[in-house]
Parts: C-alpha cells; structure tokens; sequence
C-alpha cells in the first residue's frame, strides 16, 4: 500500500517520524533510490525538498493508513 507526498520542511520531516514511530506496523518512505525507514529523522531530513511514497504492508487497514499520511502532509 502506497502514497505519494511531498516532504517539503524540516519541521514536517519532525511530524513523520513521530507518526511513524506510533504507528503500530512497520512505515517506510521510498523515492526513485532509496527506501527508508520513516521512524528515521536522519532519513527524512535527506527528502525535505523530495516527493516520497509512504509505504506500508498490504495488510495494514486502509482507512487507518490514509489518516496516517492524512497527518504528516
């Protein structure tokens, strides 16, 4: 399961990291190179400016994933 968003602050880098680490699966960000971990602040901080797809399994909820990255844009 996928969505595409825009990583375009630092401060909204902060906001990912500390969904994803209350998430209770596992939330990683991809972009054309690279997959990382979303709990990672080093990571995001090297997307601001980048559009990421945020990622998760097939099997988490879909509704609870689009409120998820509802919360970080």
């Amino acid at each position: 399961m996928t969505k595409v968003i825009d990583i375009k602050t630092k401060d909204q880098a902060v906001k990912i990291s500390e969904l994803a680490s209350e998430a209770p699966y596992e939330v990683w960000l991809s972009t054309d190179t690279v997959m990382l971990d979303a709990r990672s602040l080093l990571g995001i901080l090297s997307l601001v400016g980048r559009r990421a797809s945020v990622v998760a399994e097939d099997n988490v909820n879909p509704r609870s994933f689009s409120k998820l990255v509802d919360k970080m844009v």
